[in-house]
């Protein structure tokens, strides 16, 4: 769901009386955890958890993949993911076999762009992970993807997510806002990313973000940007570039296309959009649909375009598909100001210290 899709904003005030009863439910857990009331496991090798404290996409999959293409160079890793929308229960460990049914979108596009990876799923991390590296005993790094609010197992490095354009500090909690953990929490992560950032953000303006987030002593605040990359087909990967001629007609099943939409409006002409809800399993009559608007596009030139963690779930009509000009764009995390080396190189350090100490 959109949840800031305009026609629920007014919906979203009325329900603020269950926001506060959210708000209450979540500082009685929480505190449950800080007295350890409540248990907590950790392991014996490096953890690193990706997540945010609110409800949404603050591009957690591009930081995750960030993460595996600069950790596998020399170590070998895996992720673990709750597999959101899947059609399936328990603990899933990605194969040759699987699909997005399986495993859910996001840990696919994980499988399929890192196959040397061990991606699995479960509700449940903390029996899923011990399961995960007795099937992967190789294993040197796991990957945590959006688990920061799962407090049952304790990450040894936590990098808290938060968007440009909703930070956490200027929200509320659910359902009358995004929030689904407390505010007070991002002071316990190891650092914090403001992620979609306008790629000409100044100085001065990361100054003003950095005092309204106010982080605890030591913690360390990256700034990063969107970069999409160039657009392939969705099956037989021939790449293609778009210009201003092109008609496009945009199909997404993602929290925020909001990014996306605005690099059409600047390198488009035009462009028509197909929205459906987040993690949307697509069936044969959305196919139908998806089709029957491209056909009705009026231009000389004209593309469908979808994002990544879609074609995963398109894919499976790879028959139907291989006529349609259905291309896929890619996209990839920036780190402003130049910070790419001190980020890994935080990141490099937690893992050398925590290795030499176990």
């Amino acid at each position: 769901m959109n949840f800031n899709f305009p026609l629920l904003k007014p919906v979203r005030i009325i329900l603020f009386p269950f926001s506060l009863l959210y708000y209450l439910i979540i500082f009685i857990r929480n505190k449950c955890y800080d007295f350890k009331l409540f248990p907590t496991s950790s392991f014996a090798l490096p953890v690193i958890c990706v997540g945010n404290i609110a409800a949404g996409g603050t591009g957690k999959s591009p930081m995750v993949e960030f993460l595996l293409q600069f950790l596998s160079r020399e170590r070998r890793l895996a992720t673990l993911s709750r597999g959101y929308k899947r059609k399936t229960r328990g603990y899933v460990l990605a194969n040759g076999h699987t699909n997005a049914l399986d495993i859910g979108d996001e840990p696919m596009q994980f499988y399929l762009k890192f196959p040397d990876v061990a991606v699995a799923v479960g509700e449940d991390r903390v029996a899923t992970l011990p399961q995960l590296l007795h099937d992967h005993p190789e294993t040197e790094c796991v990957i945590l993807d959006d688990a920061f609010q799962h407090r049952s197992i304790s990450a040894g490095w936590n990098i808290l997510l938060t968007d440009f354009n909703n930070l956490y500090t200027r929200d509320w909690y659910l359902p009358t806002g995004d929030l689904r953990d407390e505010k007070r929490r991002a002071r316990e992560a190891d650092m914090v990313v403001v992620t979609k950032c306008p790629g000409h953000l100044s100085r001065q303006e990361a100054d003003a973000i950095r005092e309204e987030l106010s982080l605890a002593p030591g913690q360390a605040l990256f700034f990063s940007t969107i970069h999409y990359g160039e657009l392939y087909h969705i099956t037989d990967k021939q790449h293609y570039k778009l210009t201003p001629d092109v008609e496009v007609l945009l199909v997404t099943g993602i929290a925020n296309p909001r990014p996306l939409k605005k690099l059409l409006n600047d390198h488009c002409r035009t462009y028509e959009e197909l929205t459906y809800s987040d993690h949307h399993i697509f069936s044969i009559d959305d196919l139908r649909e998806i089709r029957k608007r491209f056909q009705q596009l009026t231009g000389k030139y004209k593309i469908i375009l979808t994002t990544e963690k879609d074609a995963v779930r398109l894919i499976k009509f790879r028959q139907e598909l291989h006529d349609m000009p259905l291309f896929v764009i890619p996209i990839e995390m920036q780190f402003l100001f130049h910070d790419t080396e001190r980020f890994t190189g935080l990141i490099g350090k937690f893992i050398k210290e925590f290795s030499a100490q176990s």
